[in-house]
């Protein structure tokens, strides 16, 4: 029987290990965190419409219900040339190893002073409990960004910033104390949304203008303090609420591990997702060095290919499947009382707006994504 390890308990490595198993695989997975964290929905905690828990779901639940052995540990180090991998509390060698462990975030001076939807899961219960003083006061300066990685494009995470600052834009209408407060996006890129196409970077435009939406794009990013933010030529955006998602940079265990990796730190792999240089090491995710067109972008639906293309090419190595046909983004952006659709591949663009059905429609997606993996509906796409 095949064994194969996986290490990262997130959307790819869970995804890789139910299809392991599936494969007929001897599969463990490891996992720092004792649950899995689904980020995507993480845009509704600081609003309230849903809680923390409702993001999660338990490792050892789905461990059990889909037969993978668990173990809750931190990866320290990576050994691949000798076949071992070194946790806080053991070392486990393997036959097959697929590395999901996501990435890390560029750091930049003073970011202590900023909270992300897309960092550490805790991050969103404090913009929740912080966003909940501003309501109290009914008034506020909110700032909301994301940063830029001229090494890697791939890494840049903007959409959860759009969402959640459109989420809390329409909240704060609903509740008739929007003039209230001053809303700020900002972002070192000249052209914001351009990954979507010239008419997504348009219509941003047209929506920031319409919401009252202080745009402040083209200037990197110095520092943050603790009421605002300083941009590379030493001016000051005031903020009592700096919401920022850093870019992507390589995890810190694959830096310091005997892999491959590009510049910035991330696995090198080919279009199998394996790694260069060895034939039975699978790098997919974030973790990884994403091929395609320079508009990539790392999301989920693309990790869970990946993953499902690792476990297919470890049992048919001679066929193997690629990712890159399936590289696209896809968006469904939403803004509480309504989504958009976003979508791009190589022959078009698109940006539609679903009104209220959009937001409904992602509600559903969250539940579809649980059913999924409790393996109570099938998977369809």
């Amino acid at each position: 029987m095949i064994k194969v390890l996986i290490l990262g308990g997130g959307i790819a490595g869970v995804e890789a290990s139910i299809r392991a198993k599936k494969a007929g695989f001897d599969v463990t997975l490891i996992s720092e965190r004792d649950y899995l964290y689904i980020y995507p929905l993480s845009i509704w905690i600081p609003t309230k419409e849903i809680s923390f828990e409702d993001t999660t779901m338990k490792l050892d639940e789905l461990a059990e219900i889909h037969g993978f052995n668990l173990i809750i540990d931190e990866v320290k180090e990576i050994k691949a040339k000798e076949q071992r991998v070194l946790l806080s509390n053991k070392e486990v060698d393997f036959e097959y190893l697929i590395i999901a462990l996501g990435a890390g975030n560029k750091s930049l001076k003073g970011i202590e002073n900023t909270l992300s939807i897309c960092s550490k899961p805790e991050e969103a219960v404090g913009l929740c409990n912080l966003f909940e003083n501003f309501l109290e006061k009914k008034e506020g300066v909110l700032s909301f960004g994301f940063g830029g990685n001229p090494k890697d494009s791939s890494t840049v995470r903007g959409g959860p910033a759009f969402e959640l600052m459109f989420n809390i834009n329409t909240l704060l209408k609903q509740r008739g104390i929007r003039d209230n407060f001053t809303i700020n996006f900002f972002a070192p890129m000249d052209k914001v949304g351009s990954k979507m196409g010239e008419g997504a970077v348009k219509n941003l435009q047209k929506f920031f203008k319409k919401e009252n939406i202080n745009v402040y794009t083209g200037k990197k990013i110095d520092s943050f303090v603790s009421d605002g933010i300083i941009f590379e030529d030493s001016t000051k955006l005031d903020s009592e609420y700096t919401m920022f998602i850093p870019a992507k940079t390589g995890h810190l265990v694959v830096k310091n591990s005997d892999l491959p990796t590009s510049e910035d730190g991330f696995i090198e792999t080919d279009e199998y997702s394996l790694v260069e240089g060895f034939k039975n090491i699978y790098a997919i995710g974030d973790v990884a060095n994403l091929q395609g067109p320079s508009w990539r972008a790392k999301q989920g639906h693309i990790a869970e290919v990946m993953a499902e293309n690792a476990i297919f090419n470890i049992a048919n190595p001679e066929n193997r499947k690629s990712y890159i046909k399936h590289i696209n983004i896809l968006c469904l952006m939403d803004t509480r009382d309504g989504a958009i659709l976003v979508y791009r591949d190589l022959k078009r663009s698109l940006m539609i707006p679903l009104f209220g059905f959009g937001h409904l429609l992602k509600k559903l997606w969250g539940k579809y994504f649980k059913l999924t993996k409790l393996g109570k509906f099938p998977k369809i796409i």
